[in-house]
């Protein structure tokens, strides 16, 4: 009979499922976040290869 509300008892418990509901919602912000870093990084490089090259022009 113990074993059985102890069965009960691990079957309502809902503990584990929003442990997991958390780590897929900061898996989530994780990627978005290195998506925007990522496309940031593109651009800022982009940003400083122009302004290198429009310096090296104006040297010529």
């Amino acid at each position: 009979m113990a074993r059985v509300r102890v069965l009960k008892r691990f079957l309502k418990n809902e503990r584990g499922a929003t442990a997991i509901e958390y780590g897929l919602i900061l898996a989530l912000m994780f990627l978005a976040i290195l998506g925007a870093v990522q496309l940031f990084t593109t651009r800022a490089v982009d940003i400083f290869e122009a302004a290198s090259d429009a310096i090296v022009s104006a040297t010529k």
